[in-house]
């Protein structure tokens, strides 16, 4: 992949993640994942002030060094889903989407609570 091709992607993710911030069912933490990643590829600017970022780094830090997520990360998504899906259970009128809808929910619900909680190293210091 070619230099300019990830920081595009890293963008492009980095946007969407961004728009998970403050549209419901829209996940945040999956494309800022996914920006990260192609920053770490395309641009080590980027990819530094995602890591510094006040709110974004200790996200990416977490998942990075112990694959768990925050009870808050936790419980903001699991509720975004949920209002997520009583808009669509209002809107959809089609039954086989909204129910292929709910497995797809159930088993990123499942996935978000089976992850662990960070853990602070012995000293306290981050």
């Amino acid at each position: 992949m070619t230099r300019i091709a990830a920081l595009v992607l890293a963008y492009f993710f980095l946007a969407l993640a961004l728009v998970g911030v403050v549209l419901p069912g829209v996940p945040t933490v999956p494309f800022l994942l996914l920006a990260a990643w192609f920053a770490g590829k395309g641009s080590e600017r980027l990819h530094r002030w995602l890591y510094q970022h006040p709110h974004f780094g200790k996200l990416l830090i977490d998942w990075e060094t112990q694959r768990a997520i925050s009870r808050n990360s936790k419980v903001v998504a699991v509720l975004m889903l949920v209002a997520s899906w009583i808009a669509m259970w209002y809107r959809l009128e089609n039954h086989w989407v909204l129910a292929a809808i709910t497995a797809l929910f159930i088993a990123l619900v499942v996935f978000l609570v089976s992850r662990p909680e960070p853990q602070s190293p012995p000293d306290g210091h981050r």
